[in-house]
């Protein structure tokens, strides 16, 4: 029997054959995720910079006005929401103090909306992980699926042909043991790729809090120090 790819493919049945495509749509899903993120975090990494370069000045000056206009240019851009969410929420703290009606200390109020915002941000950044999971921790199951079939099939046409013979039954094993090997192929890369993504997402999880951070030590110092917002 010819043991290449194209004649066990030609010789699998209908459900080892559907077993495989899936196995294959699989795969594409999980590398679309790996590099739109990749690409993505690229990105992000490139225009933090540019947004720190130009933000920290002015938050240092506590020109909140201004650093709301570099925010609005970097739109999209997890550093800038951030900035901007616990700016927004600051001067909305000042301004309902001055009226009156704040509940809240400006302050306090911009933690909150801080922590809020960077919450939703860290889980934007994990989007289309489970994809990756998924297929990491499925794939070899589905592969198995098939190869149990593909051997199932094979006894079926040892019992229904009446030959034993180490070649027929050899060439039924063949048949099955590639989708397990297909599931294996596209389940460890999924897995790499989905390690490899999470630490990425955990050092910009860190710079996100930090950021957070720092942005309310110069909202506590700018309020402390009774400059207005």
């Amino acid at each position: 029997m010819d043991f290449s790819l194209t004649a066990i493919w030609a010789s699998m049945g209908f459900l080892a054959k559907s077993v495989a495509i899936v196995l294959l749509v699989f795969a594409v899903a999980s590398l679309g995720v790996f590099i739109e993120r990749v690409l993505f975090f690229r990105k992000v990494v490139g225009r933090a910079s540019v947004f720190a370069r130009a933000s920290t000045p002015l938050l240092e000056k506590a020109d909140l006005e201004k650093l709301l206009a570099v925010c609005a240019e970097h739109v999209g851009l997890p550093l800038a929401e951030v900035v901007k969410s616990g700016v927004t929420a600051y001067r909305k703290g000042v301004a309902d103090a001055a009226d009156g009606t704040g509940t809240l200390h400006p302050v306090e109020l911009a933690k909150r909306s801080l922590d809020r915002r960077v919450e939703s941000l860290q889980a934007e950044l994990r989007r289309g992980f489970s994809v990756l999971a998924s297929v990491g921790s499925i794939s070899p199951f589905v592969g198995l699926f098939g190869t149990v079939v593909g051997i199932i099939n094979a006894f079926e046409g040892i019992a229904r042909t009446g030959s034993g013979g180490l070649g027929s039954v050899s060439a039924g094993i063949a048949e099955a043991l590639v989708v397990t090997a297909f599931g294996l192929a596209v389940a460890i890369p999924a897995v790499l790729a989905f390690n490899f993504l999470t630490t990425r997402v955990e050092r910009l999880d860190l710079a996100l809090d930090q950021s957070a951070g720092e942005l309310l030590d110069h909202l506590e110092h700018t309020h402390g120090v009774g400059k207005k917002a």
